[in-house]
């Protein structure tokens, strides 16, 4: 597995990611204003993907995994983090984290990312929430409800 900068070729397997993900977040593999914050996550070079490369020698791509990344120090934030349902607790996730973290985090500040609520049903069926808590990630304030109405909470970390 490699984990590199999201290129436009990557595009639809950012959306088909998104497929698996819908019940949990809500639409977006049709949403406009998906494609375009996607778009501008990759134009700016704030967007990563985790890829398995084939043994064979074709070089051809599997995609495991992609994040969305927002940085203005010292507040960094994880906007969007997926991992295909194939890959998930083969260490993609965690990955995707550690490439954010040493390309786009620059000084001290809290590294913040939204997640599932305690009640939601994708918090345990996912696994996101035990997987940022094992990230040094604790549990903060109430987020506003997922667009498909689920709970939501912001998970932060300190960074030295």
């Amino acid at each position: 597995m490699i984990v590199r900068l999201a290129r436009d070729e990557d595009f639809g397997g950012f959306l088909h990611l998104a497929g698996q993900v819908e019940q949990w977040f809500g639409p977006m593999v049709e949403e406009p204003g998906f494609h375009r914050a996607l778009r501008e996550h990759i134009g700016q070079a704030a967007a990563l993907v985790a890829v398995s490369v084939s043994g064979t020698g074709s070089g051809e791509e599997q995609l495991l995994g992609g994040l969305l990344f927002g940085a203005a120090a010292p507040a960094y934030h994880v906007h969007w983090l997926v991992v295909a349902q194939q890959a998930r607790g083969t260490g993609a996730g965690r990955g995707l984290m550690a490439e954010a973290e040493r390309r786009f985090v620059t000084g001290p500040g809290t590294l913040e990312v939204i997640t599932f609520g305690a009640d939601h049903p994708g918090a345990v069926e996912s696994g996101a929430r035990v997987f940022y808590e094992r990230l040094g990630f604790t549990p903060a304030e109430a987020a506003e409800p997922g667009p498909e109405g689920g709970s939501r909470q912001v998970y932060r970390k300190a960074i030295a």
